[in-house]
């Protein structure tokens, strides 16, 4: 029985062996013919492909070079006011039909303004304009409240905002100051004197 056992493993082994052997000779066979055939497809292609591409390649050269806007960058509009002396400066993210430009399709785009800076991560563009930048601001104690209004170009106020801020907690340089009131220049400025008095 002992014998029997053996040769049957021995027969298991042996068959193991050559379908193992036959195994290995397709898949080496098959990577050789896939080889052939990948090879004869590259020549074809370099063949056919090889005189359009030295064509292009001299094209696509010059396209690189040049510097693009991209979706992720800045753009920044700056304005001098020649009236009051201050520019204004707006930052955004660029706008989608902006995305891709060249420095001069932004100019074309763009003719009032001049190209400060141009990268592919930030443009800046710059005008200047005779009158004021609509910015000036008095900021004063009314009724208690911290009060704030528009100086406009013929130099009267309007009121704009009465904040809710109470003068009454307010230092007493700050109160006296508020009296006569105090003048502030952009928004930035009146945002960051509001946060002060908060």
């Amino acid at each position: 029985m002992n014998k029997v056992i053996v040769t049957m493993i021995a027969i298991i082994a042996i068959l193991s062996a050559i379908f193992t052997s036959i195994a290995i000779f397709k898949s080496n066979h098959e990577e050789e013919i896939a080889k052939e055939v990948t090879e004869v497809a590259e020549e074809n292609i370099l063949d056919d492909c090889t005189d359009e591409y030295e064509g292009m390649k001299e094209t696509l050269k010059t396209n690189s070079e040049q510097e693009k806007t991209s979706p992720n960058s800045a753009f920044i509009t700056k304005t001098y006011y020649k009236k009051c002396g201050h520019t204004a400066s707006k930052y955004s993210n660029i706008a989608e039909d902006d995305v891709n430009l060249t420095r001069e399709d932004i100019q074309k785009k763009y003719p009032d303004y001049k190209i400060e800076s141009f990268s592919g991560n930030e443009i800046v563009l710059y005008q200047e304009k005779d009158g004021e930048c609509g910015e000036h601001y008095l900021v004063k104690d009314k009724d208690g409240q911290v009060t704030i209004y528009e100086i406009l170009e013929d130099k009267s106020q309007k009121e704009i905002d009465v904040t809710g801020i109470s003068t009454e907690y307010l230092p007493e340089t700050d109160k006296i100051n508020m009296k006569n009131g105090i003048a502030v220049n952009g928004k930035q400025n009146l945002n960051q004197l509001l946060e002060d008095f908060e």
